[in-house]
């Protein structure tokens, strides 16, 4: 059940608790949800959500494909694809019209598992979305697009700073490396 404002109605109090309190908290929540998900299938979180990725494409995903989707490196792809693979998750296959590249597949029994563990999830959100009004759910549909517009460039700008840092730093280390010595 959704905890309501303890006798705080104003819009300020309300801006902030929807603007930074929530979400933070439902942050939260998801995170160890696929926390406790990874962990009864034996995989890790983000694992998790590269199978999603690969599931629910509309076409084939390659190695690439996960790094673009994800900005992890290619050899931490490489990585999750191997663990997947072993566990049972997902296959390599060679694409028929590039032999150069792989695509990997998703095993219908592992996703059912998968699907399976979100079947309960599911029907309570659900269940939650149909206790709301049309215009509500409109509303709920126009915040969650914009959280996750806001997300998305976000990830985007730290990835880009953190990149550039990184770069700064190898400058740095070069410039010290081949500074002469006194």
């Amino acid at each position: 059940m959704i905890e309501q404002p303890a006798g705080n109605s104003t819009r300020a109090a309300l801006l902030e608790r929807v603007g930074l309190h929530l979400g933070r908290e439902l942050s939260t929540h998801t995170v160890l949800f696929h926390e406790t998900l990874a962990a009864r299938l034996g995989i890790t979180p983000t694992d998790i959500k590269c199978i999603g990725v690969i599931g629910f494409s509309r076409r084939p995903v390659t190695a690439g494909d996960l790094v673009a989707a994800t900005g992890l490196t290619s050899g931490a792809v490489t990585g999750i694809i191997d663990r997947l693979e072993h566990a049972g998750f997902v296959r390599r296959e060679r694409d028929p019209d590039d032999r150069r590249r792989v695509i990997i597949t998703p095993l219908p029994a592992a996703a059912q598992k998968v699907a399976s563990l979100f079947d309960d999830l599911g029907k309570a959100m659900m269940k939650l979305a149909s206790s709301l009004t049309d215009a509500e759910l409109v509303v709920v549909e126009r915040y969650m697009l914009e959280c996750m517009k806001i997300l998305r460039d976000e990830t985007a700008r730290l990835r880009t700073s953190a990149a550039r840092s990184r770069r700064t730093q190898k400058r740095r280390a070069r410039a010290l490396r081949e500074k002469p010595r006194p």
